[in-house]
């Protein structure tokens, strides 16, 4: 190692520990990749050292310390107001990148440098004053963006094969349908189930997302046949039916880097080569905000007790008889209290309130549920509400049991992309009628 370098890793060796600006500013300043690439390895090793009572003050010298410099940036804003043209385009993209960008490609060049940003971005997510760093998260989803495109991402297979160090990661990634240990992993790994996963060249032993896929004869809404352990299993050849029935992303500091869309269209093809026997792909989706939104009657683009009540026209009756109340919106929020014991009274209710909550709830002019969102802009269209599909004490936390089924059919994809940005949702033809009577009773609130 060159005396210099040697001289300087040495001094920061001894400053690191509270001296972070120092060590990002000469890294900043080299010009040489060895001593960018060891300097870079000095602040990883700052950081991970650091405590969560520690990082704030790292975080705070991030927003100010390597933000644009506003003299240069004004400047190059009244250079191109006067004088547009590629020159001054340029030398405007420039000042208007902040120095944390550099910063970050550099701290990459090193060994776990990928992994170290990851980290950062998700402990500035649970960060006290993670609102005051916007800046540093907006500069981090920028270069994820491109760091994780789809170009430099593979799609794996995971069978009982892999590595366990990777089986053991599926187990603790898994967050929609918990894997309760080895017997109940390699049940989702036998031959009428597929997991594939993606993969980054800088992660190689971390799944980004995947997705878990039930190969079956006909579509269920019913999730238990899908998560028991002792189904018989059945040969993949007479299935027709491929159910993504949980997709999960693994990576926290990589939330809001869209990696699903490309993830379910690739296994669709992966699945339609291999198993040409498929003539329905779906998802058996979750309602993850059903209940919440259901219960919170504040919010004026949601479910007001009026238009709860245009809902449950046709079973007020039923409804305030089984619960000995006049009000049917009061008495259907108490028999949900125990909702298994009123399944044949709340089943029509729940899905017409299912069906509301999908595709007319919003929250800051978007779609309330996020799984919906996913799917519909995905080109998917609804084709099925089940009431008590998911009887375990998660889903019926969430959702009171409902699960939903999205239909992937791939001519139809992008027009229904295409008219989910315009604002437009396709529903399948046995929710057509309902999906008119829902979208009516909620034109009107009071």
């Amino acid at each position: 190692m060159p005396g210099f370098l040697s001289k300087l890793l040495r001094v920061l060796r001894e400053r690191r520990g509270n001296d972070m600006p120092f060590m990002c500013r000469h890294l900043l300043s080299e010009r040489g990749e060895a001593s960018q690439t060891a300097l870079a390895e000095e602040i990883i090793n700052a950081y991970r050292a650091m405590n969560a009572g520690q990082r704030p003050q790292f975080f705070e010298m991030l927003s100010h310390d390597f933000a644009p410099d506003q003299t240069t940036l004004l400047r190059a804003v009244s250079d191109y107001q006067h004088s547009p043209g590629p020159s001054t385009l340029a030398a405007l993209s420039a000042a208007v990148e902040s120095p944390r960008q550099e910063l970050f490609r550099r701290i990459n060049t090193a060994p776990r440098g990928t992994e170290t940003l990851i980290a950062l971005r998700e402990h500035l997510s649970t960060s006290k004053n993670s609102g005051d760093f916007a800046v540093i998260d907006f500069d981090l989803k920028h270069l994820f963006r491109s760091w994780f495109n789809r170009g430099f991402l593979h799609l794996e297979r995971i069978s009982w094969q892999t590595s366990a160090l990777i089986l053991e990661k599926l187990i603790g990634y898994e967050s929609v349908h918990e894997i309760n240990g080895w017997p109940d992993l390699r049940r989702r790994l036998e031959e009428d189930r597929r997991c594939f996963a993606f993969f980054h060249p800088a992660l190689v032993e971390d799944p980004i997302i995947f997705v878990e896929v039930a190969l079956s004869k006909g579509l269920t809404g019913d999730l238990e046949p899908l998560l028991d352990i002792q189904a018989p299993v059945l040969a993949s050849e007479t299935a027709d039916t491929a159910i993504f029935y949980s997709i999960n992303n693994c990576l926290r500091g990589l939330r809001g880097v869209p990696f699903g869309n490309f993830l379910i269209k690739q296994v669709v093809s992966e699945l339609a080569n291999e198993l040409p026997n498929i003539q329905v792909y779906s998802t058996l989706s979750p309602l993850p905000q059903f209940s919440r939104a259901l219960r919170d009657q504040r919010n004026e683009d949601g479910f007001t007790h009026y238009r709860i009540s245009r809902l449950l026209a046709d079973d007020s009756r039923n409804l305030t008889q089984a619960a000995r109340r006049r009000d049917p919106v009061e008495a259907l929020l108490q028999l949900l209290e125990e909702p298994l014991a009123h399944r044949n009274v709340l089943a029509k209710p729940l899905e017409r309130l299912a069906l509301a909550y999908l595709t007319q709830v919003r929250e800051g002019g978007k779609l309330y549920d996020p799984v919906a969102t996913f799917h519909l802009s995905n080109g998917a269209r609804l084709e099925r509400i089940n009431s008590f599909g998911n009887l375990r004490s998660y889903g019926l936390k969430a959702s009171f049991g409902v699960t939903a089924n999205y239909r992937y059919l791939p001519a139809e994809l992008e027009e229904n992309h295409e008219r989910f940005v315009r604002g437009e949702i396709q529903v399948a033809n046995g929710l057509v009628s309902d999906h008119k009577a829902v979208a009516q009773a909620w034109q009107v609130s009071r």
